[in-house]
């Protein structure tokens, strides 16, 4: 009751003093504004800096190509964030394949930037081969948007991917994608999947829930909670026929023949999304749930640490041996390709159980000042290293500065070390979260109190301000 009539009194106190502060912040910024304007007549120096605008749009600001950075050391290889262009060409294509590529032309180029023949080595886990997967998905798509087929016959995917591969590559992608992102004509084909034409499909599969849960995929939640994950699977089990025989026999969805075909099913339900869904928002679906799919592993070999095992089996405080010999291990790990932030801490946690099990039982990570992003592969002059977004992303081509793309982490944060030398299930994802109760009378009185204190704050402030502008 004392507090309810303290903030009583203090609110007709506190609106008299903000009424007399406004008035004299409206007067100040009178005179404020007839400073402004006597300042216009004064004429700077040329030893004074003018100060950027405030608000307003800009146009690009043009850039000579002689203040671009050369790399400074012509005779020897260039480093990875110093690439070569390569010339752009026509390509030579089969002739075979009946479709007009120029209406893909915006996802081609997009796949060409992100698997530009300099970056796409360092790049192909988490950009570049997502993304020609779904260029994939979503050329099948096309290529049957006019006819009941969800897949290519074999000798036309032949041709049809060919094509896709030069083109690519005469848009200065790397010429090897094929083998660096492991795909293959069959892709377009529907391997050994029995169902592949619309009719058949939409028949066996609950189409409506299918493009309801995949039209829009939460980037944020999909991969934690996943929505379009399970349908593209219940599909793909359903018109497997894997469904019907694992009611029958368990044991079947784990035999290899079944798993390819679940693997070749999946493929035509993509098939089916790419033909009903508009291509951008086919594509970002398609990316959102690589990037699910990639940051499930470390995609990073590592080789036995006999050596940093023998320098740090035995330590309890920091061993210059131990460190330079973790060091140059994970410098070796660093040439290596460019990884996510979720990547890293998997990896950090998948090399230190490797320590832990040769016997390494010290947080070596601490000891040595080892970070997250010194899994990943560092930037040219020994900068910090990048650590890439999770979330899907694109290498962007710009003819005068090069590629980049959008590092997610580049600070300091400690590598996780593990608490036992096997590699368990590791999960990112957040638990789920309970809101908080509705406060009780008793929290209501003391919170009745902050805010008296949060007023008497405010009447403070605005009393300091009242007086600092009447001395100005």
């Amino acid at each position: 009751m004392e507090c309810y009539q303290a903030v009583s009194c203090l609110k007709g106190f506190l609106c008299q003093q903000l009424f007399l502060f406004i008035i004299c912040l409206s007067s100040f910024q009178d005179v404020a504004a007839l400073q402004t304007l006597l300042d216009e007549s004064h004429v700077p120096s040329t030893s004074e800096r003018a100060n950027p605008p405030i608000t307003g749009l800009f146009d690009p600001i043009e850039i000579s190509p002689a203040v671009i950075p050369q790399y400074p050391y012509p005779g020897e290889s260039v480093p990875p964030l110093y690439p070569t262009f390569p010339p752009t060409y026509e390509p030579n294509l089969t002739g075979r394949c009946p479709v007009n590529f120029s209406a893909l032309s915006s996802i081609m180029e997009k796949t060409a930037s992100d698997c530009s023949a300099p970056l796409a080595v360092l790049v192909g886990n988490v950009i570049c081969c997502p993304q020609l997967g779904s260029l994939l998905h979503i050329f099948q798509g096309y290529y049957n948007s006019k006819s009941d087929n969800l897949v290519l016959q074999t000798a036309v995917a032949n041709d049809c991917f060919s094509d896709i591969i030069s083109i690519l590559a005469s848009k200065r992608a790397n010429s090897t994608l094929a083998m660096l992102c492991s795909v293959k004509p069959s892709n377009l084909t529907g391997g050994s999947c029995p169902v592949k034409d619309i009719s058949s499909f939409e028949k066996m599969v609950n189409t409506s829930k299918l493009l309801e849960e995949c039209s829009a995929v939460d980037q944020l939640k999909e991969c934690c909670r996943p929505v379009c994950q399970p349908a593209i699977l219940e599909a793909a089990l359903l018109i497997s026929g894997t469904q019907m025989t694992m009611r029958e026999n368990k044991n079947v969805i784990g035999q290899p023949s079944h798993i390819d075909s679940i693997n070749d099913c999946k493929g035509v339900v993509y098939s089916y999304l790419s033909k009903k869904l508009p291509e951008e928002d086919a594509n970002n679906a398609f990316r959102i749930l690589s990037s699910c799919k990639v940051n499930k592993v470390c995609p990073l070999e590592f080789k036995q640490p006999s050596e940093v095992i023998k320098a740090c089996r035995n330590i309890g405080a920091p061993s210059p041996s131990c460190c330079s010999s973790l060091n140059t291990y994970i410098g070796g790990i660093q040439k290596q390709m460019l990884i996510t932030n979720k990547q890293a801490i998997i990896c950090a946690m998948e090399f230190g159980s490797m320590l832990r099990k040769g016997g390494v039982m010290t947080n070596v990570y601490e000891l040595c000042d080892v970070d997250l992003k010194d899994f990943s592969i560092q930037e040219a002059y020994g900068q910090q290293g990048c650590l890439l977004r999770s979330l899907p992303a694109d290498v962007i081509l710009d003819n005068s500065t090069g590629y980049s793309f959008t590092c997610d982490l580049t600070d300091n944060i400690a590598a996780p070390w593990p608490s036992s030398s096997s590699m368990s299930s590791l999960t990112l994802c957040a638990p789920e979260m309970s809101l908080p109760a509705l406060p009780s009378s008793e929290k209501q009185r003391s919170i009745g109190c902050r805010v008296c204190a949060l007023e008497v704050f405010v009447l403070i402030f605005s009393f300091f301000c009242f007086q600092y502008i009447v001395l100005k």
